[in-house]
């Protein structure tokens, strides 16, 4: 009797030792779950798949972790179009391999740099992003987003999701990459069309 009521005091005593520890213990900042979130969101919603170069290795293209969401490298070479290839009236798009530049009807568009950088999306606040998510337009009143970069479907997003995804690349680490402006398709009239 005397050894279970020395173990139920002993038992109190650390658990009172515990509480208070606890209690004089600052919590740990919780997990901003709305970049969570977007880090979820553009995993899944393939963004990497254009936004990020790649590197290759035996095993083929993989994403660069290096230059996470940075966009096309502005120092890669612009892929060659064969004349009259592609235009306003032929189908078929062609892309670099690591996707990250596209040659279609529309031109020749470069994925953007995603990252919180001056030649990013600094200065862009969550309501331009959600904006231009939902227009097609860069900044949302600007030159239009051209293929392949699937706004429509990513504007069907809640501004809840949108502003997830806008917390998360504001994020990540700002990379300097100064993308390249986009290339109008041969014989179209004006000046080129918008980048994605």
């Amino acid at each position: 009797m005397k050894q279970a009521l020395l173990l139920a005091a002993l038992a109190g005593m650390a658990l009172n030792a515990v509480a208070q520890t606890a209690a004089q213990t600052p919590a740990k900042p919780a997990k901003n779950s709305a970049v969570e979130r977007g880090k979820y969101l553009v995993a899944i919603g393939g963004c990497h798949d254009c936004h990020t170069p790649k590197v290759f290795g035996p095993q083929g293209p993989k994403l660069d972790m290096a230059k996470l969401l940075s966009g096309h490298p502005a120092a890669a070479p612009t892929p060659a179009v064969p004349p009259g290839v592609l235009g306003p009236t032929q189908w078929g798009a062609m892309t670099t391999g690591d996707l990250t530049a596209w040659a279609g009807p529309w031109g020749i568009s470069y994925s953007a740099n995603l990252t919180p950088d001056a030649t990013g999306l600094k200065g862009w606040t969550p309501d331009i992003f959600i904006k231009a998510m939902r227009t097609g337009k860069h900044m949302g009143e600007g030159r239009p987003i051209l293929p392949p970069m699937p706004w429509e479907g990513i504007g069907q997003l809640t501004d809840s999701d949108l502003k997830a995804v806008f917390a998360y690349l504001q994020s990540l680490k700002p990379i300097s990459n100064s993308v390249p402006p986009p290339v109008a398709p041969t014989g179209a009239p004006g000046g080129a069309p918008a980048g994605k």
